[in-house]
């Protein structure tokens, strides 16, 4: 193997997705029912920023818009929320996900199916700011 490939064998990578919302209090407390996780200690900038870790891990992170002049981050009717991104999460609970989307009263916009082609159970919903997110239980597990 070339010392490149093994180079590159040796990187890791972790997404920590961030976007945009209205509120940034409301979001946190809609994920953190949503994925049964939990937000940053309080903090002086809760009202512009917080981050969602499930299992001590970060899931994502949620960012008030045109606050810090950040790029992309401004301007929220400027497009449709997250148009062409989805939000897709593995939950190891997919019942269990189901139930909390039903308790936030989310929009459903896919019922729970078998997706037959990532062979795994899915749920389609919007968030608050109308993002889309999709739900997914373990491949392999096909059962409703």
């Amino acid at each position: 193997m070339s010392a490149k490939k093994a180079a590159i064998e040796k990187v890791r990578v972790r997404a920590e997705p961030l976007i945009a919302v209205r509120n940034v209090r409301a979001s946190s407390r809609w994920y953190q029912t949503l994925l049964a996780g939990d937000s940053l200690p309080e903090h002086e900038h809760r009202k512009m920023y917080d981050r969602i870790l499930c299992d001590g891990q970060l899931v994502m992170q949620l960012h008030a818009w045109d606050e810090e002049n950040h790029p992309n981050l401004v301007n929220a009717d400027a497009a449709p929320p997250g148009h062409g991104v989805l939000l897709w999460f593995e939950v190891s609970d997919f019942d269990g996900a189901v139930n909390r989307v039903h308790s936030l009263n989310a929009q459903i916009i896919g019922e729970p199916h078998v997706n037959p082609n990532a062979q795994q159970k899915e749920i389609w919903i919007r968030d608050p700011d109308g993002y889309v997110v999709v739900l997914a239980g373990a491949g392999g597990d096909t059962s409703l």
